[in-house]
Parts: C-alpha cells; sequence; structure tokens
C-alpha cells in the first residue's frame, strides 16, 4: 500500500517536519510519484516504528543515523547492525537497573510517610 505524507503522518504519529527532518537526515527514503510527492510504503512504515522504537529507548538520533547507513548499505552490514542493537539492549537494561532502583528508594520512603502518617493519627485519636 501506498500513503501520502500526511497519511503516513497519521499512521506513524510523527509531524510532517519530522517525517521532512528524517528524510533529510536519511532515515527514511520514501520514494516520489510522478508528481514528485513523497509514496511511503509499508516497509516505510515498519521501519519508521522501528526507528521510533530506538529514539524511545533512548538511541541519539546520531546513533540511528549509522544504523540507517548501515541497513541501506545492506546485508554485509548484518553483524554491525546486530551489535549495535546489542550495545543498545546493554545500555537499556543498565538504565532499566537503575530506574528499578530508584523505584526502590522511592518505595521505602513512601513507605516511611505512610507509618509516620499512620503513628500521628493514631496519637490524634487517642
Amino acid at each position: 500500500m501506498e500513503y501520502t505524507i500526511g497519511e503516513f503522518s497519521e499512521l506513524t504519529g510523527l509531524g510532517l517536519h519530522t517525517l521532512r527532518y528524517y528524510e533529510q537526515e536519511g532515515l527514511i527514503v520514501p520514494k516520489r510519484n510522478s508528481g514528485n510527492r513523497r509514496c511511503y510504503s509499508d516497509k516505510d512504515l515498519t521501519w519508521t516504528c522501528f526507528i521510533k522504537r530506538l529514539k524511545d529507548t533512548g538511541m541519539p538520533i546520531k546513533e540511528i543515523k549509522l544504523y540507517a547507513e548501515l541497513r541501506a548499505a545492506g546485508d554485509s552490514t548484518l553483524s554491525e547492525r546486530m551489535e549495535m542493537l546489542v550495545q543498545h539492549r546493554q545500555a537499556l537494561n543498565e538504565q532499566i537497573a537503575r530506574l528499578q532502583e530508584h523505584r526502590i528508594k522511592l518505595d521505602e520512603k513512601i513507605g516511611v510517610y505512610r507509618n509516620e502518617i499512620e503513628r500521628t493519627q493514631n496519637n490524634v485519636s487517642s
């Protein structure tokens, strides 16, 4: 299926400016029709959703751009792309571990407040 830039924007949740920026940066390369208008495909949609996932998980645009360049270079870069994703997964796992530690500390502090509130309410009731 083919999509106009407006339809593609709706499907991806990305603004027109962002889509044009991604194209300018070489992250996505939509085909052009006879009127020189962008025509996005289902493959572009899948790829753009993956770009969004990388971005949402903290991969910098600079690295996403490198990944896109490697992807465009073809199968000879499969190992490099996999290594990039392995490294990104490791960074993500480290971030998750830090966030879990922060949540534990917040839970402990919330427990302190609950106990203190309960204690003061029991003293008022007495």
